[in-house]
């Protein structure tokens, strides 16, 4: 058994938090000389005119503290690690570049979700792809056809881009989320043995915890689509990398996900665009009935903290099916009641 020492997975979250740190107010600079700012609207809850140029202090950071992971001593197991690190790196660089593109001109949803699906095409042509799961009611491996692990996992990939590109509605709702579902992840890959991998999403949490000071409310810059899109894709892909534990990531991130899905559903029922932007979000609903911005944020924290260590203590697969269905029935029971209550206003 290899001996294995703590101080790299502390260089690498330490390299993310550092970089972050620096890197975001010289980056919110940049979006305010430059333009790239959202301005005060019937969506925003800013007086002012904000910088959406956090993302690229974001994926510098991230982009920084994986590639230094590569020249640390840490026990590295899978042949094909260098090869799925090289799927994360590209597709995240892609969506860099195409989230400052959607920034700066604003595209319609149709492009959005091509380039998105390009994104997941280049995780899967890098072996980031969902190929078996254990089976929750058997404990037995269930291995997929070709045609159904594209399929599933582009939609597991989009699907987490666009969860968080909808979370990030809030002052550092998105950044916050995605900072714990990274501690979850890192604790899970660390207890595995999976040591090397471990220090992909320590990378991504010390660049959110960096970024986060200037992003909590009230937020000095925003995200931007660069940065939900990079963010959204790197859970997604470190799900996988962690061998396909999604009902870990799916347990943390419920609520946002059965957010999404009920706002898609409404929107179809409505003849409207999926990626139509309203206040239909249970954050925004939340702040209609009373909240602050930081109460609803700091409420959604608390919730992925206990459900991230639920997801970790609990052993059953089936007990984790149980309580995400149990979890999934009281939102969409919550959205639902909210949903009445707007409309006999």
């Amino acid at each position: 058994m290899q001996q294995v020492t703590w101080w790299p997975f502390v260089v690498v979250w330490g390299v993310g938090f550092v970089v972050a740190l620096v890197a975001t107010p010289l980056a919110t600079a940049w979006g305010r000389r430059h333009g790239l700012v959202d301005r005060p609207g019937p969506r925003r809850w800013h007086q002012r005119p904000i910088p959406r140029s956090g993302g690229i202090a974001l994926f510098v950071a991230f982009f920084t503290a994986i590639y230094i992971a590569q020249w640390l001593p840490v026990p590295r197991q899978d042949p094909k690690e260098l090869v799925r690190l090289v799927g994360i790196a590209l597709g995240s660089a892609f969506l860099f570049a195409m989230g400052y593109l959607d920034d700066r001109f604003e595209l319609r949803p149709g492009p959005q979700y091509l380039i998105q699906a390009v994104a997941g095409l280049i995780a899967i042509a890098c072996l980031v792809f969902i190929e078996r799961v254990m089976n929750p009611f058997t404990d037995q491996l269930t291995v997929f056809p070709y045609p159904f692990v594209v399929a599933f996992t582009l939609l597991w990939i989009m699907g987490m881009i666009n969860t968080v590109n909808f979370l990030d509605g809030l002052d550092g709702l998105a950044t916050g989320v995605g900072a714990i579902v990274s501690v979850v992840l890192a604790l899970h890959m660390l207890r595995e043995g999976q040591y090397s991998v471990a220090l992909l999403p320590l990378g991504l949490l010390g660049a959110t915890l960096g970024f986060l000071p200037f992003n909590f409310h009230p937020a000095r810059v925003f995200l931007g689509s660069t940065g939900s899109w990079v963010l959204g894709y790197a859970l997604a892909t470190l799900g996988i990398a962690a061998g396909a534990k999604l009902a870990l990531v799916l347990l943390v991130l419920s609520i946002p996900i059965v957010d999404v899905v009920w706002l898609m559903i409404s929107r179809l029922r409505a003849g409207q665009s999926i990626g139509q932007a309203d206040r239909r979000h249970l954050h925004y609903r939340l702040i209609d009935l009373g909240l602050s911005q930081r109460q609803v944020v700091l409420l959604y924290y608390a919730y992925c903290i206990l459900l991230g260590a639920a997801a970790l203590l609990i052993g059953s697969r089936l007990l984790k099916l149980i309580t995400l269905i149990v979890i999934g029935i009281g939102t969409l029971a919550l959205l639902s009641w909210l949903t009445r209550r707007t409309l006999h206003k």
